[in-house]
């Protein structure tokens, strides 16, 4: 797929976003309506499931229900509105859908939210079945888990104060700037890969918008997709700048050597085209911006 189209789009899909982040009921039968109005789940829960070979299944079978990690930050993605109690985005309903194909419907899941560094231990302690919250693939965590997709692609880039002029992009950073970032997550790593900024973490993408809007950093990093979820809410205040830098592949992380599941994630992803686009469009689609599904990896 081409990586730009999607990354292109994603400023007017982030104010749908903003929209969108109550829309979701959370109850069976119902998700974001944000595309086409429909308030239909596009995807129907399996039933007689048999998944031969998967520690993970088997377990979701004796427990009767499924967990998933995910984040509840990021609006337009994976949020938790804290009046409601309702969950809704893009990545919550790929959760959604991952246990539908397993034969769970929405009563069935127990979501569970893990910081960006305890995501690998979470997975390897089986605290959790599988995670589904922009948990970008890369080769280090592969060395631990296991990943199904990937089931979308974004780019990093960098969110300032709305009156920051010299903050334009990655390459106007300097080591008398401070650049925010999650704990644990590839874009605190990037950063300090290539940049000569300083760096502060905290366990949420939400506190670290906070420190940025009342000063004590000067810039909040990670990718684009969540920070023009950001820039939505207070546009008076926050904007992104600079062009994204880094490519940043979403994937589902599960139990390492769990080929079964993978396998059956991944056949669920490249048969389920139609599901994909009315979640994206349900979540991201009031903006008009069309996206493509990338193709998922090989399993092995």
């Amino acid at each position: 797929m081409r990586t730009s189209r999607i990354i292109a789009g994603l400023s007017l899909a982030a104010a749908a976003a903003l929209a969108l982040t109550g829309c979701n009921s959370g109850t069976p039968g119902t998700t974001g309506n944000g595309g086409d109005g429909s308030d239909q789940t596009p995807w129907t829960v399996a039933t007689s499931v048999d998944l031969t070979g998967s520690p993970t299944f088997d377990r979701i079978k004796k427990a009767g229900k499924v967990t998933i990690g995910v984040k509840e930050d990021q609006p337009g993605l994976g949020y938790l509105d804290a009046t409601t109690n309702k969950r809704s985005g893009f990545d919550i309903d790929i959760a959604r859908w991952m246990a539908a194909s397993l034969g769970y419907d929405q009563d069935k899941i127990d979501f569970k939210p893990i910081a960006s560094q305890n995501r690998e231990q979470s997975i390897v302690n089986g605290d959790i079945d599988f995670y589904v919250g922009t948990y970008s693939i890369t080769d280090k965590r592969k060395e631990l888990i296991s990943f199904a997709g990937p089931y979308f692609v974004t780019g990093q880039g960098l969110l300032v104060a709305k009156d920051n002029d010299k903050i334009t992009g990655k390459d106007s950073l300097t080591k008398d700037d401070v650049v925010c970032s999650a704990t644990g997550s590839t874009s605190i790593q990037q950063i300090k890969q290539l940049t000569p900024a300083q760096t502060k973490e905290y366990d949420t993408y939400s506190k670290c918008v906070q420190a940025l809007v009342q000063g004590q950093v000067d810039a909040v990093t990670t990718d684009e997709a969540i920070l023009l979820g950001y820039a939505a809410q207070d546009p008076t205040h926050l904007k992104t700048v600079g062009d994204t830098f880094t490519t940043e592949r979403y994937g589902i992380g599960l139990a390492k050597g769990d080929t079964a599941l993978q396998t059956f994630f991944n056949n669920t992803l490249t048969d389920g085209h139609e599901v994909w686009q009315k979640i994206f469009d349900n979540n991201l689609g009031a903006s008009g911006v069309a996206a493509e599904q990338p193709k998922v990896d090989a399993v092995g």
